[in-house]
């Protein structure tokens, strides 16, 4: 398994957002990228997923007997959590995991069984938009466990969550580094990781005067 980022380079409207950004990531590896606000995080982890142009560079991915773009091995959960809010909570991860499907090299737990990891397989009944701020962040973490991808990719996984459902996030999280699962995060918040490596974002003041 492994994860390669060369040469990485993107623009925000005219101006270099960043250049020159290069990770090899192999199973078990985490990558947590830092930095202030509009610093580039959220652009790059869009990339990486394939979500996002880039003026240079690529990234590739290989294992299990395949390879290419990432893709299609990744999970990408950002700031908006990506449920209907009329449909109930098992509706959303049975869509979820039907769209998804597993990707090569491991299974999806199932919708109760991915409800009841993040706390909450009391409620998968609910519609969606009944629940909290909080509530509704468990269970979008919920759809990374429906269907396998190796690769997740996450921006501010912990965003309105209470300490204890932190400690549940970053549990699963080892749960995957464990079984040979990437990580790539940006936060402004510790995820407990060991071991994990870091990047840190600088966006437009540090870049020369001659690249912007």
């Amino acid at each position: 398994m492994r994860l390669k980022a060369q040469g990485l380079a993107a623009r925000r409207g005219e101006d270099l957002l960043f250049s020159n950004i290069s990770f090899d990531l192999g199973a078990g590896d985490a990558l947590v990228l830092t930095g202030r606000n509009g610093s580039g995080k959220s652009t790059l982890l869009r990339a990486v997923a394939g979500l996002l142009h880039l003026d240079a560079g690529r990234v590739t991915w290989s294992g299990s007997g395949e390879a290419g773009r990432p893709g299609e091995a990744c999970h990408y959960l950002g700031h908006r959590n990506a449920m209907k809010a009329e449909l109930t909570v098992a509706e959303n991860l049975s869509f979820w995991k039907t769209f998804f499907r597993d990707s090569a090299g491991g299974a999806g737990a199932s919708v109760a069984e991915a409800a009841d990891m993040v706390g909450l397989g009391g409620i998968a009944h609910l519609p969606f938009g009944y629940l909290s701020a909080g509530q509704q962040r468990r269970m979008a973490f919920a759809k990374l466990l429906v269907a396998y991808r190796p690769i997740w990719i996450l921006d501010e996984p912990t965003a309105a969550l209470d300490i204890r459902a932190e400690q549940t996030f970053t549990d699963l999280i080892k749960r995957h580094l464990r079984s040979g699962g990437l990580l790539l995060a940006a936060t402004h918040q510790p995820l407990g990781l060991d071991n994990a490596q870091e990047l840190q974002m600088t966006g437009f003041s540090d870049l020369p005067e001659s690249l912007l």
